[in-house]
């Protein structure tokens, strides 16, 4: 079977008390490059004090093996970096991108959906996430851009996520209305292994 033709990555790490999420992204980044040339740092996401989603991009879908990101992950994990020895990489494919009417503002704020989907209902949840869910998420005011991708190694399989000016956006009647529409009731209770995050985001060197 050939290897996937792969959009992004995704790196998931714990700065030092010391480190900053961006200088950690950085030396990551210098070590991918090793293999992948054209590779970009496409955001910085943080917990306060705690977990960092770093994302990456490529110039251009290409193939990329779980061998290759395997082999990737312990260069990383060997580096002798504290904030990367147990890091986790994995492979994501781009399924949708959506601009908002906050494009090209700040966004502090993005917020991570990642679920599995239950046996039987995994093309009813997708269909729901991109002809209803991401898209009506994206056009709420306050929404800069929705994306949803899909993770080919560490998992949950499904990763939707969002960059918000600020936290108060996924209160509002327009968010809370994409939310509570029929489909919606019918399809997340057959979400698994659901994680839902919010992050600080902190800016591109």
């Amino acid at each position: 079977m050939s290897a996937p033709a792969i959009d992004s990555l995704l790196l998931r790490c714990t700065p030092a008390a010391h480190a900053t999420a961006t200088t950690l992204a950085q030396a990551a980044l210098a070590l991918l490059r090793q293999d992948l040339a054209d590779l970009r740092l496409l955001r910085v996401a943080q917990q306060p004090q705690g977990t960092a989603y770093l994302y990456f991009a490529l110039g251009s879908p290409q193939p990329l093996s779980a061998d290759q990101t395997v082999q990737a992950e312990r260069r990383l994990q060997n580096a002798g970096i504290v904030g990367l020895a147990a890091c986790e990489l994995s492979r994501l494919q781009l399924v949708m991108h959506c601009t908002g009417p906050a494009l090209g503002e700040a966004t502090p704020v993005h917020y991570a959906v990642e679920m599995d989907p239950e046996s039987g209902w995994q093309d009813e949840l997708f269909a729901w996430y991109d002809q209803e869910h991401l898209p009506g998420l994206a056009s709420v005011a306050g929404t800069a851009q929705a994306f949803r991708y899909l993770n080919l190694d560490h998992g949950p399989l499904s990763l939707a996520c969002y960059d918000l000016v600020d936290a108060e956006v996924m209160g509002c009647t327009a968010w809370l209305a994409v939310r509570g529409t029929d489909w919606s009731a019918r399809v997340r209770p057959h979400f698994t292994n659901t994680r839902r995050t919010m992050f600080d985001t902190q800016a591109l060197p």
